[in-house]
């Protein structure tokens, strides 16, 4: 996973870091139409309570409807410098496949036993859309991608939620659409009642992006929000993108969820490798402004690590039975507040 994930999640960390890519594309006028996903159809669902795909079966620990939900938006995933279109095909075999066997199986899974999971397959941006240099068209794909998680979220809250306290999860253009997404419904609105938590990773999110939700600060908070970047210790992004992508950007702790700077390997509670094996005891953090360091993890093929210097593409995976954990006990910890 850490290696596959290398040569496509990490590539976001191109355009954040100052790299130049070049594509062909079409204006975005001109891209094709995509046939829009209908929530109302199982087959625009990548993952719902009753349509668990087989990859990962082994995390549904039961098959009765637990008391939350977990709403999660995966990353970009489209990346190819002669894909024209600006936005990914959802019905597309290939990049189902991929969403089912990359952020699915790696990233979502850890917050199944939280909560009834909800993954909606949506027409992601091309991964462009975070260079300069497409600002323009790229802000319409981003809106097209947004348009999609929007309806997901409305058919969620009207056909499936009925009224259960839920997660908001994402990871790198799915924290763009999270970020979106909680400002125009959550908010301030009287559905920020029935938030549990956003876990918003892979992108920065400032303290001040919410006017009521807030960073949460202990493992037992609820209400608020959590967020990182994680790069390699002592490694920063090039060419000064530092200060306008990371630095000052909340930088939560997701080993310990609280205040702590410095957290050795005996805390951590566990990466998810290739295969779903999981490594427990495995790194050590330090936080600096924007940015979670980590050691290089203890696994199968770690000198292929040795040169990157972003964490972007595991920002999950290396916290995965830490966020498995803490999710449930902020999922206990709602319950008890709102008896």
């Amino acid at each position: 996973m850490f290696k596959r994930n290398f040569f496509k999640i990490y590539i976001l960390l191109w355009f954040i870091t100052g790299c130049k890519v070049t594509y062909n594309t079409y204006d975005f006028e001109e891209s094709p139409e995509i046939l829009k996903p209908n929530y109302s159809k199982n087959d625009s669902w990548a993952v719902l309570p009753d349509k668990i795909p087989e990859e990962i079966t082994q995390f549904k620990t039961d098959n009765s409807e637990k008391k939350a939900d977990v709403f999660f938006i995966y990353p970009t995933l489209i990346d190819g410098k002669n894909q024209k279109e600006w936005n990914s095909n959802i019905w597309d075999p290939e990049i189902r496949y991929d969403v089912i066997n990359r952020p699915v199986k790696y990233q979502s899974t850890a917050w199944m036993e939280a909560g009834n999971l909800y993954v909606p397959f949506y027409r992601q941006a091309h991964i462009r859309v975070f260079n300069e240099k497409f600002k323009k068209d790229g802000i319409k794909a981003l809106d097209l991608a947004y348009s999609d998680i929007r309806e997901a979220f409305i058919y969620f809250l009207e056909n499936f939620n009925d009224g259960k306290p839920f997660i908001i999860a994402s990871h790198s253009q799915g924290t763009v659409h999270a970020k979106r997404l909680i400002s125009e419904f959550i908010d301030g609105k009287e559905l920020q009642k029935k938030l549990i938590a956003a876990y918003l990773v892979g992108i920065k999110v400032s303290e001040n992006d919410f006017q009521d939700i807030k960073p949460m600060n202990s493992p037992f908070e609820v209400g608020g929000f959590v967020s990182w970047n994680t790069f390699k210790y002592n490694k920063y992004p090039k060419r000064n993108n530092y200060e306008n992508w990371f630095k000052g950007g909340v930088t939560s702790n997701p080993i310990t969820w609280d205040d702590k700077k410095e957290v050795g390997k005996e805390l951590h509670k566990g990466l998810l490798y290739r295969n779903l094996k999981i490594f427990n005891n495995n790194i050590d953090i330090k936080l600096i402004d924007g940015i979670v360091w980590a050691s290089l993890p203890n696994v199968p093929g770690k000198l292929l690590l040795k040169p990157v210097r972003s964490y972007h593409f595991a920002d999950i995976n290396l916290f995965w039975v830490d966020i498995q954990k803490n999710a449930k006990i902020r999922v206990e910890q709602w319950f008890k507040k709102n008896k």
